[in-house]
């Protein structure tokens, strides 16, 4: 069978570089990028150290308003459908370009598979909330990381063609995190940034719940930051650059070290050997969790809710008290690691199957 398989942004390379290598047997994957990460930085070094098939098409969308970089896609992913004429599309997670390779396929017939389908953070107001909810109501095949997230599935009706086949995250966190520790090129990171394991934080922030407050909500995270005891390093990302260097130029804070984003094994050892990690981001939160470091998520909310248990990770106010209290005063239990419900790192071989058992249908 051949497969379409649309991406456009860092998270999505992440998981396409696990599930793509389980599909090499399986089908004729087509790889579509549209380009709604476009930075080098935040693009091309994904597919060059993941070893992810080059795209066969690259969009070039780019940035721009959601209606307007959402549109763009859907027209150009209908021409590419058009074209290879494919048996099916599979799309990952909650971005606009998830929300554009599933409706161009569902207006053309074409089986759509949702890859980390059923979460809900339960915020309309958030852009993934919405693309997510759209495009498991439209989905033929919803691989689901974790039994909650079927149950919110059954909860809105839906419970064909699901599955729980276990988060493709837990895949590439055990597969890629190997390779960094092995590779010296990459472990020499800390000596560049001239950190020691365990003596700092990671923090990373970047969606629009954070950044669309501007520098007074930047400068209320970075004093929380500030009066923390280990330094805190930023893989800072291109829409928050400006926000960030403009709140410590005018507070001259000293705790904070801005630098440019990394790639994958990089990132998975910065955040290996942090001794806790400050993220509005869903998947550096569950990363977190998978390599056992403790994690404040700058959320009033999370779709990962399976990370809260024990305090391993906690919700906190962008406020400056709040993060700073939550930052040093939350205990963790290591019991509630016991549970593992984001499966057991076999998520990739479930979904190749299941492409396979429908490649005998079209057959």
């Amino acid at each position: 069978m051949k497969l379409i398989t649309v991406v456009g942004a860092r998270p999505q390379f992440i998981k396409a570089s696990v599930v793509s290598m389980a599909l090499a047997h399986v089908c004729d994957e087509v790889i579509v990028h549209t380009g709604q990460h476009y930075d080098r930085n935040m693009s091309d070094v994904f597919f060059e150290e993941l070893k992810i098939p080059k795209p066969a098409y690259h969009l070039g969308v780019g940035s721009g308003t959601h209606g307007k970089q959402t549109g763009e896609m859907l027209i150009k992913i209908e021409e590419v459908l058009q074209k290879e004429t494919p048996d099916a599309l599979l799309v990952y997670g909650d971005t606009n370009s998830t929300l554009a390779g599933a409706l161009a396929a569902a207006k053309l017939h074409i089986p759509v598979l949702h890859v980390e389908a059923g979460l809900r953070s339960f915020n309309r107001r958030m852009p993934e909330e919405l693309n997510r909810v759209l495009t498991d109501h439209i989905s033929d095949s919803l691989f689901c990381p974790t039994q909650t997230a079927v149950q919110n599935l059954k909860s809105e009706g839906i419970t064909a063609g699901v599955q729980n086949s276990g988060d493709v995250m837990l895949d590439s966190v055990l597969h890629f995190s190997k390779l960094a520790g092995e590779n010296p090129k990459k472990t020499a990171i800390f000596q560049k940034l001239g950190i020691q394991p365990k003596q700092y934080r990671l923090a990373t922030l970047h969606r629009a719940e954070t950044t669309d407050g501007g520098l007074p909500v930047i400068e209320r995270i970075f004093r929380a930051f500030e009066r923390l005891p280990q330094k805190v390093v930023i893989p800072i990302h291109p829409r928050t650059r400006s926000l960030a260097e403009s709140a410590i130029a005018q507070c001259g804070f000293r705790n904070i070290q801005l630098i440019d984003p990394v790639g994958y094994l990089e990132m998975l050892l910065l955040t290996s050997n942090a001794c806790q990690v400050l993220t509005d981001s869903g998947g550096l939160q569950k990363e977190a969790w998978f390599l056992e470091i403790p994690c404040v998520t700058l959320r009033s909310e999370t779709e990962w809710v399976e990370t809260l248990a024990g305090n391993w990770n906690v919700l906190s106010a962008l406020e400056t008290d709040e993060i700073y209290d939550k930052a040093v005063n939350t205990k963790i239990d290591p019991a509630a690691r016991s549970q593992m419900p984001f499966g057991n790192g076999n998520a990739s071989g479930k979904i190749a199957a299941a492409l396979m058992q429908m490649g005998e249908s079209v057959k």
